[in-house]
Order: C-alpha cells, then sequence, then structure tokens
C-alpha cells in the first residue's frame, strides 16, 4: 500500500533536493573550468560530492596555518636575532675585561717604575732650563783671546768691560742709523808705546765670530809714560753665541 508524504516533509525534501542540486551545479561549474583549461581524455569521472560549507571551510583552514606559519617564522627570526645580539654583547663584554685587565697590568707596570718617570721628567726639565739659559752664553775667553790675537805686535788689552743679552731680556739695540743688529758688546782699553794706526786695529777685529762692528771711541797718552791706550768698542751678532746647550745640533 502506498504511503501519502505529508506536505511539510514534501518541503523539506524538496529544499534539501534543491540545495543538492545547487551544490552539484556549482562543483560541475568548477569542474567545467578546470576541464576547460585541461583536458583529459579517457580518465577516470570524478564527482566531488562534498558540501561547499566543507570546502569553504578547508579553504578558511588553511589561511590561518599560513597566518600561523608567518607567526613562527617571525618568532623564529626574532629569536635568533636576540641570541646573536646576546652573543655579540657577550663577546664585547669579554673583550673589555681584557682591556681592562691589560690596563690594569701597565698601571702596575708603571707604578713600579715610577721613580724613574719621575726622574726622567725632572731631568727633561733640567735640559730644557739648561738650553734656555745656555742660548745667550758666549764663550769670552775665546773671544777675547781673539780679540788680542787681531791687534798690532805690542799692543795688549788693559781693560774689558762687556754687555750682552740674556735668556730673560732682549738686548738693546742701537737708535743710530747705519748700524746693524747686536747681542753683545765688548769695550776694550789697549796700551800701545807707539801712536797706533786706528783704521788698521778696526779692520784686524772684523775676523772675530760675529762681527758687527767696531770703533775707536778715544786715543790718549800718558805724558808720564809715554804709553797710548786706545778705548774700542766691538760690537758682535748671534754667531758668537757657543751653542754649548743647544740640543738641536746634538741630536
Amino acid at each position: 500500500m502506498t504511503k501519502l508524504l505529508e506536505p511539510s516533509k514534501r518541503r523539506s525534501a524538496g529544499s534539501k533536493e534543491v540545495r543538492i542540486a545547487a551544490d552539484t551545479a556549482q562543483r560541475t561549474k568548477r569542474q567545467g573550468r578546470s576541464a576547460s583549461s585541461a583536458l583529459v581524455i579517457g580518465g577516470l569521472p570524478r564527482v566531488d560530492l562534498l558540501p561547499t560549507e566543507v570546502l569553504v571551510d578547508r579553504r578558511q583552514r588553511a589561511g590561518v596555518r599560513r597566518a600561523w606559519l608567518g607567526v613562527v617564522v617571525v618568532a623564529v627570526a626574532v629569536g635568533a636575532a636576540t641570541v646573536l645580539a646576546s652573543a655579540t654583547a657577550m663577546q664585547a663584554d669579554s673583550q673589555l675585561a681584557d682591556v681592562r685587565q691589560e690596563t690594569s697590568t701597565l698601571l702596575v707596570q708603571q707604578q713600579q717604575y715610577r721613580d724613574v718617570r719621575a726622574t726622567e721628567t725632572q731631568s727633561e726639565l733640567l735640559r730644557a732650563a739648561q738650553t734656555v739659559g745656555g742660548s745667550t752664553e758666549i764663550d769670552w775667553q775665546s773671544t777675547l783671546q781673539r780679540v788680542q790675537n787681531s791687534l798690532p805686535a805690542g799692543v795688549a788689552i788693559t781693560g774689558v768691560q762687556i754687555d750682552s743679552a740674556t735668556p730673560l731680556e732682549a738686548y738693546a739695540q742701537a737708535t743710530t742709523p747705519l748700524q746693524g743688529q747686536r747681542v753683545a758688546t765688548l769695550t776694550i782699553d789697549a796700551s800701545s808705546p807707539t801712536l797706533p794706526s786706528v783704521p788698521a786695529w778696526l779692520d784686524s777685529v772684523k775676523g772675530i765670530p760675529g762681527f758687527v762692528d767696531a770703533n775707536a771711541n778715544s786715543v790718549t797718552l800718558d805724558s808720564s809714560t809715554n804709553v797710548y791706550t786706545v778705548d774700542m768698542t766691538i760690537h758682535l751678532d748671534e754667531d758668537v753665541y757657543d751653542g754649548k746647550y743647544d740640543t738641536k745640533d746634538k741630536s
């Protein structure tokens, strides 16, 4: 006996059939698109009977997996960078500790030779002071000997007056024209039994080191002894310095 379906059951069965037909049409459409791109001859017929909701859910799950994979990759990269930075910092700290240790060792060694360094410093200061102090030193003994040798025979030096520059004060220069720069002045008194030839005397002293100029201030005769006395002034420049403490020439 045939049993008639109720209207509600008919409607539910009809809606289910409509949904299945729509899913089948979509799958057929997709299969048609794939078939249009690649035609397979002799292949096995396949039909995707899964609902569309299942396919959408699969695509969403695949997207979520890709997102989590990106998060994992970023986390691994951040972790690797952190580890590398930590290793670099540890290496820098180790190098800094080594440098500090070496510095401490050098300081200890310097303390051992502290007295030697102080002595060297004092020696350098003394040499510098000696160089400055002796920069204007003149060997007057040899200079006077050269002056004596330049005088004519029978003439003797009876008096000497010396004026020279000092390391702390520049030598006063002449205010009259046609006089050269000088660093020392040598004034001598010489006695002669005969009337001296003043021009010859002035020419004879030109060979003295550092000679600038010379002039005879006066020539007098002592009537009691018949001896002539000549007062002569000689100006000398920087070439008269002996340079005994000049370290530049010795280095």
